[in-house]
């Protein structure tokens, strides 16, 4: 699975006014930050860019100085995603960040993937339905992009699909509906598309103490439904080191086991009652517990630990 590193954002006031007055050895320390987490695309997210022409070129300027990474355009601004997929050598091995069932969107952007043969993140929500509640009305949407995506002639193995993960405080029902959609989504398609996700989504809302632990179940539940790559913070030192630990199935603690039955309890369509654990292990009782909120087994609180 590929890791996406979300860090340059402008929903961060600190990155945004770092972007705003064009402050490069900001962007350069979390750049470098994110390439020591061994990230494999680095996410540049400048909104809607109303007022700042030229931002995302100065942004993929700072990245090419430091790394040969495939970036990933986010904004919703035409003109700054062609200038930004323009300016780098490799666009096809770059992302645009997002198109969704809404027509404006795809027609701004299918162009644009299909000219420099991108991959594309499709969300799949449309202005008609918002985000579907359950997994069959996101695939439907899935199904329309990809009709609009065939006639730009994309191939399916350059969409990423997101079915939008809603956060676990608000919505706790949503976890399993977008979980089932991974899973849809990967058997739905052929040739077959691949998958994607917000993972810091999920614990937004919850006690900031308790978020990296949500983050990092939910990302190994979602591992073993099939998921392909997941935007995610580049910071989180435990849970690059628990990616790596999952996909070379390797155990450097007592309670790495847990994460890994964890992922082949999903991959095959197990049962959590199954999985074991030490309950005299404060983590993995700890571990257990979120895994349980997250797949709708006990009701969430922010106490839940």
């Amino acid at each position: 699975m590929k890791l996406i590193g979300e860090n340059i954002h402008i929903i961060s006031k600190r990155t945004k006014e770092a972007i705003d007055n064009r402050n490069e050895e900001y962007i350069i320390d979390y750049v470098n930050r994110m390439l020591a987490s061994n990230v494999d695309y680095i996410d540049l997210n400048i909104g809607p860019a109303r007022k700042s022409e030229g931002t995302m070129i100065w942004l993929a300027s700072i990245v090419r100085k430091l790394t040969d990474l495939p970036i990933s355009f986010d904004t919703t601004n035409p003109s700054e995603m062609k200038a930004g997929l323009k300016f780098v050598q490799n666009p096809d091995k770059c992302i645009i960040n997002s198109i969704s069932g809404d027509e404006q969107r795809m027609n701004n952007l299918l162009p644009l993937a299909k000219e420099f043969n991108s991959n594309l993140i499709a969300l799949t929500l449309s202005d008609a339905t918002g985000i579907p509640k359950e997994a069959d009305g996101r695939l439907e949407i899935a199904f329309n992009i990809l009709e609009r995506t065939a006639e730009y002639e994309i191939d399916n193995g350059k969409i990423f699909f997101d079915p939008l993960v809603l956060p676990i405080p608000v919505a706790q029902e949503q976890a399993i509906e977008t979980l089932n959609s991974i899973r849809m989504f990967k058997e739905s398609f052929d040739p077959p598309v691949l998958t994607t996700i917000g993972l810091s989504n999920i614990s937004n809302g919850a006690p900031k103490e308790n978020r990296p632990l949500i983050n990092l179940v939910f990302m190994v539940l979602a591992m073993g439904c099939g998921l392909d790559s997941a935007i995610v913070d580049g910071f989180d030192k435990e849970l690059i080191r628990v990616h790596q630990a999952v996909i070379n199935n390797t155990v450097d603690n007592e309670y790495d086991k847990l994460y890994l039955d964890l992922f082949e309890m999903m991959q095959n369509f197990a049962e959590l009652e199954d999985v074991s654990y030490d309950k005299n292990s404060e983590k993995q009782v700890a571990i257990y517990k979120t895994a349980q909120v997250l797949l709708n087994k006990n009701i969430y609180s922010h106490n839940y630990l």
